[in-house]
């Protein structure tokens, strides 16, 4: 079968020849239909990602839509190793799989996942949110963040407040659910007093796609202002403006603040397949989408460096 092949560290993927997978117990093989582009695949492959595999060759790719040999289409994460999902081929444990709704296509499905599951995993199982609270999205012009914009109208919450700092992107945000947008461009003083004003009237979870400056200046803003009898659940995610921040211990004395963490490790991974499979069963009534750019796996060369944040990237082993 043709597949994606990373043969080194810090190598990108080589589209040839490899073996194809065989079905066995608990296991099963999967025709492949799509499959995306996401920070995690790529930080898979490079090494840098702390669920990285260490053996070589192996084939790229964590997650994916596809075929069962009964026809059935479904979503499938963690293919077993060496094998991925940028391949004609995959092979999953079988309860790695979810069913996909009649109404969603392979596409579409592969597209949302990731970032779909990151966001109602984080809102849900971390942030434990519950309808009618106030959602603060910070990074909200990204895939995830506009995903998760959408996900938390559609899971009833009172009002959502979104950052960002692309200025067009930030006004579609309002389109797609959100109350309030705060851009990131201005002065720190004039973006401590937005943060503030917002955390005065009541936040009640923070989805944190960024880090780095903002996330500092939110968490301070939050002790500052956030009414002594209402909490703040700090959820962390990504990490796009750095990997750290420097926080002044009063910070977590001063007010009743919960920070965590959502992703890979921190959530059972049976339960990030069932905030997967919410997240398909939502798409369609919810209306829950993404920009696409649907690309022939023999070109994911071209391809592997695409950082583009508005827009997902989607192999198809077969155009």
């Amino acid at each position: 079968m043709k597949a994606a092949i990373i043969k080194a560290p810090g190598q990108g993927p080589i589209y040839a020849d490899f073996d194809k997978p065989a079905a066995h117990a608990g296991h099963r093989l999967i025709e492949v239909t799509a499959s995306a582009l996401s920070h995690v695949a790529r930080a898979r492959a490079s090494g840098t990602h702390y669920s990285s595999a260490a053996t070589f060759p192996f084939v790229a790719g964590v997650d994916g839509t596809g075929r069962l040999e009964d026809g059935q289409r479904v979503y499938f994460f963690k293919p077993e190793a060496p094998f991925g999902s940028f391949a004609d081929y995959t092979i999953v444990s079988g309860d790695h799989c979810a069913k996909l709704p009649d109404a969603l296509d392979d596409v579409t499905a592969a597209a949302i996942a990731i970032p779909g599951m990151s966001s109602w995993a984080a809102l849900v199982e971390r942030g434990g949110f519950a309808a009618g609270e106030t959602v603060l999205i910070n990074g909200a012009t990204g895939t995830s963040g506009r995903l998760a914009v959408q996900i938390a109208k559609h899971l009833g919450a009172g009002r959502i407040i979104a950052t960002g700092r692309r200025k067009a992107a930030l006004q579609a945000m309002k389109l797609a659910g959100a109350d309030v947008t705060i851009s990131l461009e201005q002065d720190e003083d004039a973006l401590n007093r937005a943060f503030e004003s917002q955390f005065a009237v009541g936040v009640d979870v923070v989805l944190d796609y960024l880090w780095g400056t903002s996330a500092r200046a939110l968490l301070i803003s939050a002790a500052k202002a956030s009414p002594d009898d209402h909490p703040v659940r700090f959820v962390q995610i990504g990490s796009i403006s750095g990997a750290d921040i420097q926080l002044p211990a009063a910070v977590l004395r001063s007010a009743a603040i919960t920070l965590s963490g959502s992703g890979i490790g921190s959530v059972p991974l049976p339960r990030l397949l069932h905030a997967m499979q919410e997240v398909f069963n939502a798409a369609v009534p919810a209306g829950l989408q993404t920009e696409t750019q649907v690309v022939s796996l023999a070109d994911i060369g071209k391809h592997w460096a695409n950082t583009d944040s508005l827009r997902r990237t989607v192999f198809v082993p077969r155009p």
